[in-house]
């Protein structure tokens, strides 16, 4: 997305800007497109993926079939196949086989054409010339191999001295000490995105760097221009980490500014402050607890009152352990602010989440939740459930009892930053599993209030401080970690379905004894049918997320919910209650399946991951998750904590075909490893990139983190924080045009990737 509002106080900007097409044409903008480039800045920020001398030999043993591959290498072979001599003709298409070395390994280069192409081939590919050879890797007669590879052919001194004149922007590139290697699409291959970066790199040549001195100062870092030039024309290695580190600086610096703003923006507008109330419904709701507040619980939510009785709006997030019992320090928040006459809003990402919500809150209430019933206890309030799928007259209804403020309490989906949604008095918003939203729609959602709500954001997905520094960085961070007595333990197997196959018989022998003695139980699918994998939940808008995502691409299909449910109520389950929920039902379906399981009428229950996510039945103590390797860590100890929330000891059983020692077993053993959620965390952000950990909504921009690792670069987020809260705190750098630049950019960005998401 690209407003055309967006205004530039900087030239520099205004160049980086720039559209693509404007510089290298439309075909090829069009192909730089399908690297997800767009502008200048876009293409001057693709940082080559690897680098390699003129006189470094390529590594031939780490080439893989179908891989876009440019190496270098010494021509060892060159043998014409069926080519005639003059005057004849053999009937055969001529061939041109070299065999290239890396002086350890080989690769076969395989060419065909007239006579003189072979010819003029051959001249330049003689024995002993050393060369870069581009193209897709094959395996032909179980060989590795580049069919009509680009090539050119250089001198000692690394010069080009020879081949076709159409790579002559492979020629270009090849100029510096170092040679830069780019990701490449279709048929846009690193030369040509090399020539195009050349481009780029003259049309922004001069342009004054939009970081103020000072700052490039106190991180000790080159100017942007120099950057560029050191990352896509290196002199050496040194230079090149230079320039790099530069752009980490400023991807961090970047967004740790856009957060500083934010921060200190929603200082300067006003919040109706919500004070605590002796004797209100806040009271007679902890009067009633039938267990003691941990003592994290009690700690944070006074840390949550303190905060919404003032005049700046609370921006807090509330991560905790799965268990840790979040939902209750939230609620506890939310009716201190009905006491003060004010209503709160609690968003979460779908409707069976939703629906869990309002059901637990009303059950923990009581009568406290039965305002204007003749029933209703003193103080009490309304609760109201708000979702895309409510009937006409249901959403009336809904919809006044929020516009007069009788719903004190206000659940449901996407539904509520509807602009037909109007409140009373909007005094906190809630916004559960915050990873499924972006900043902005909690934003749309606050900008419902006359006065700027107070906000609190709770996540179950443990978040390193470093994530938190990148992803939350305009909220302040209060972790839940200690578990609510009478919770049990829960210990979590493996079962190797290929090579331990009774095993899985035993596990649906397991679920009879739990049934027997009482107990539910969770069996989880990756899929949902063999033609359904992935659904959208319409009346909430999001997407229910399956676990297909780390299946490799010959691997047998998973099982699905819908075949699973006929195969184990027929056979292995049968005689025992067994419903089934994914999000594709009905929404009426989804809550009675949801409803019957919570009342103990159902004794298990076959889902997608639907049920990942406040999902509370304490009578639960055993899951047996199909197919396990296709989910990821994060997602197995979410589904993991439906189980084991009562006084009985559970059991998650982990059913995979993945090969011993592969990456998808080592996830697996890390889960059975420990139920510490931070620490599966950090396993699992060493093992997968930030935004795909976390979802490209979380991190506020339309893409993952490009150049930062967080585990790897924590000390520079810090550091570029600590910056960031400089800059907005001095008044000489508090209206910098490079500055408001650099955010500009970055909320333009994330802006565009609500749109697109929304």
């Amino acid at each position: 997305m690209r407003p055309a509002d967006a205004v530039w106080r900087t030239p520099t900007f205004r160049q980086l800007d720039a559209r693509l097409d404007t510089l290298v044409g439309g075909r090829t903008a069009t192909q730089l497109e399908g690297l997800r480039l767009r502008t200048v800045g876009d293409l001057l920020h693709l940082v080559p993926r690897k680098y390699f001398s003129g006189t470094e030999l390529s590594d031939l043993s780490t080439l893989e079939p179908d891989e876009e591959v440019a190496v270098l290498a010494e021509v060892r072979t060159v043998r014409a196949h069926n080519l005639p001599s003059a005057g004849q003709h053999t009937g055969r298409k001529p061939r041109l086989e070299v065999v290239v070395t890396d002086r350890r390994g080989y690769l076969t280069l395989t060419f065909f054409g007239t006579p003189h192409l072979i010819r003029y081939w051959q001249n330049d590919l003689t024995p002993g010339a050393r060369g870069i050879f581009a193209g897709k890797v094959r395996i032909f007669n179980q060989t590795l191999q580049l069919a009509h590879p680009d090539f050119v052919i250089l001198g000692d001194d690394g010069s080009v001295v020879g081949g076709a004149a159409r790579n002559e922007d492979m020629a270009k590139i090849t100029g510096s000490a170092l040679v830069p290697i780019y990701p490449q699409t279709g048929k846009l291959r690193t030369w040509t995105i090399g020539s195009c970066i050349g481009l780029a790199l003259d049309a922004v040549a001069g342009r004054a760097d939009p970081l103020p001195e000072v700052i490039r100062a106190e991180a000790e870092v080159v100017e942007q221009g120099e950057a560029f030039r050191a990352v896509h024309r290196p002199d050496d290695r040194h230079r090149a980490e230079q320039g790099l580190e530069r752009l980490r600086f400023d991807e961090a610096f970047a967004l740790q500014l856009t957060m500083a703003r934010r921060r200190a923006d929603a200082a300067t507008h006003g919040s109706t402050p919500r004070p605590r109330r002796p004797g209100g419904l806040l009271e007679a709701f902890d009067a009633r607890l039938p267990f003691v507040l941990t003592a994290g619980q009690v700690e944070i939510g006074e840390l949550l009152f303190s905060e919404i009785a003032r005049t700046v709006p609370m921006q807090r997030l509330l991560q905790g352990e799965v268990g840790s019992g979040k939902t209750l320090v939230a609620l506890r928040a939310m009716l201190a602010v009905v006491d003060a006459g004010g209503q709160a809003a609690l968003l979460a990402p779908t409707e069976v989440l939703a629906t869990q919500h309002r059901h637990t809150i009303t059950r923990m209430l009581g009568d406290l939740a039965e305002a204007g019933t003749l029933g209703a206890a003193e103080h009490a309030t309304g609760v109201v459930l708000l979702t895309g799928s409510l009937g006409a007259a249901r959403r009336r209804e809904a919809l006044a009892q929020v516009a007069s403020g009788a719903a004190g309490l206000v659940v449901g989906t996407h539904a509520l930053l509807s602009e037909d949604v109007a409140f009373a008095d909007l005094g906190l918003v809630v916004v559960d599993e915050q990873h499924r939203f972006g900043v902005e729609q909690r934003a749309a959602l606050g900008a419902k209030a006359s006065a700027r709500p107070h906000v609190l954001v709770m996540t179950a997905t443990p978040i390193p401080r470093s994530v938190a520094m990148t992803v939350f960085g305009d909220l302040e961070t209060s972790t839940l970690r200690e578990l609510p007595a009478g919770r049990a333990d829960v210990s979590t197997v493996v079962v190797d379905v290929r090579r331990q196959p009774t095993w899985v018989d035993r596990a649906w022998d397991r679920v009879r004894e739990e049934v027997a003695a009482g107990r539910q139980a969770y069996v989880v699918c990756a899929r949902i049918s063999s033609t359904k994998d992935k659904v959208k939940d319409a009346a909430s808008g999001s997407s229910e997320v399956l676990g297909d995502d780390f299946a490799p691409e010959d691997a047998p299909p998973a099982a699905a919910v819908e075949d699973l449910y006929a195969e184990l109520s027929t056979g292995a389950l049968s005689g025992v209650a067994v419903e089934m929920l994914h999000g594709q039902l009905p929404s009426e379906e989804k809550d009675a399946v949801m409803g019957r399981f919570a009342a103990g009428e159902t004794d298990v229950l076959v889902a997608t991951t639907v049920i990942e996510v406040g999902v509370d039945v304490p009578n639960a103590t055993v899951m047996v998750i199909c197919d396990a390797d296709r989910f990821g860590i994060s997602q197995l100890h979410q589904l993991r904590g439906r189980i084991g929330r009562g006084g009985h000891t559970g059991v998650c059983l982990l059913l995979t075909q993945a090969e011993p020692g592969t990456p998808a077993r080592e996830r697996l053993a890390a889960v059975a490893g420990t139920r510490d959620g931070f620490a599966l965390a950090e396993v699992d952000l060493e093992q997968r990139r930030e935004g795909d950990v976390l979802g490209s909504s979380q991190s506020g921009r339309r893409s993952s983190l490009r150049l930062l690792r967080v585990l790897d670069d924590g000390d520079l987020i810090a550091h570029a924080r600590d910056l960031a809260a400089r800059c907005v705190a001095d008044p000489d750098l508090a209206d910098d045009p490079g500055l408001s630049d650099i955010v500009t950019d970055v909320e333009r960005r994330a802006a565009g990737d609500w749109l697109e998401r929304t």
